[in-house]
């Protein structure tokens, strides 16, 4: 691994909101395995889970670096108290099942949107330096609650670094797709139907894009280093299709297709059209920066060898050029997900 990404972390303390969650394990196994932090700082609210994680990672060398914090981000007290001396913030805790969403949209808005207001205000006050917050494509030209939550939080993680005065700190956020086996997600949904002899696909086209959670944590590490404040950093990822992937799966079920469920896309979308103006494309991702913004300006990024996207460009799963087969999809489950994975 290159020496500037491990000197990012190197005698830092940092801190994962949402720490006990898919994204949050994976990334405190990275910082441990290959990483020096003086200490990592685990923030969620869920008491059992910490003490999952926490036997799971009972015998690893660097244990004791860990601290397990209960809180939650709806309490701007308590994390000015766990952001205490942190010089880095992941922030990837949020309520993220669209139906929950729906139901219970309040909740969702406390989480989404006024945690996320609660951890900017929280480092501003805490001399962190660095903030990272996890998006998803769905805060793209949102259909559904939880989009439009999401959405409202990368614009105030954006609008921070407005507000940061003389401060030695940078917020800036990452957008990516669909993570491959994470919770809730069609890989595990598929894995679990497909003894039943069927899989219920919503729609013929419907396509998604996908990230290992490997991937996901090396590029919010990038991330980190790269940012200078207000990007949304996004990855080039392959696409799939969901009948590949119901075929990868289980070649012998029945493929049922049951419609489109509320707020739910034909197509991921991580680039809307009207972003392409500010969006700067690179070999790997591509950043959007803010409109207007009297700090950060496209000209910074062609400097650094990238190029301005054409007027209309936008980036969906249905129109990219990298794809998944069926075989590169029943590898990636096995080596991902299952490793005793057979296809039925």
């Amino acid at each position: 691994m290159p020496k500037v990404i491990k000197s990012i972390f190197k005698n830092k303390i940092v801190l994962i909101t949402g720490g006990t969650g898919s994204f949050g394990k994976a990334f405190v196994h990275e910082l441990l395995d290959h990483h020096s932090p003086r200490a990592v700082r685990i923030l969620s609210r869920d008491e059992l889970k910490q003490w999952e994680m926490a036997e799971s990672l009972r015998n690893h060398p660097k244990f004791l670096l860990l601290r397990f914090f209960l809180g939650d981000v709806r309490d701007v007290n308590r994390l000015c108290q766990a952001f205490e001396d942190v010089d880095i913030v992941v922030h990837a805790a949020a309520l993220k099942q669209v139906p929950a969403a729906e139901y219970n949209p309040f909740e969702c808005i406390k989480t989404n949107i006024l945690g996320a207001q609660n951890v900017i205000e929280a480092s501003l006050n805490s001399h962190v330096q660095k903030v990272i917050a996890l998006s998803t494509d769905k805060a793209s030209s949102p259909v559904n609650l939880y989009g439009a939550t999401k959405l409202c939080s990368d614009k105030l993680f954006i609008a921070a670094n407005n507000m940061k005065g003389k401060r030695k700190i940078a917020f800036s956020v990452v957008r990516y797709g669909n993570v491959m086996g994470s919770r809730g997600s069609v890989i595990p949904f598929f894995l679990q139907r497909r003894h039943s002899g069927k899989l219920p696909i919503t729609h013929l086209e419907m396509t998604r894009f996908n990230i290992t959670l490997p991937e996901a944590c090396q590029f919010v590490i990038k991330a980190l280093i790269n940012m200078v404040g207000g990007e949304i950093f996004i990855p080039k990822l392959p696409s799939y299709h969901v009948q590949d992937l119901a075929e990868a799966i289980s070649p012998k079920s029945e493929k049922v297709f049951v419609g489109l469920r509320p707020g739910e896309k034909i197509h991921e979308e991580m680039i809307p059209s009207p972003e392409a103006g500010n969006t700067i494309e690179f070999k790997h991702h591509f950043i959007v920066v803010p409109p207007n913004s009297a700090w950060l300006k496209p000209a910074v990024y062609k400097k650094k060898s990238g190029k301005t996207v054409p007027a209309g460009f936008s980036y969906n799963s249905g129109s990219n050029t990298l794809w998944l087969d069926i075989k590169t999809i029943r590898q990636l489950i096995k080596s991902e997900i299952d490793g005793e994975f057979e296809p039925n």
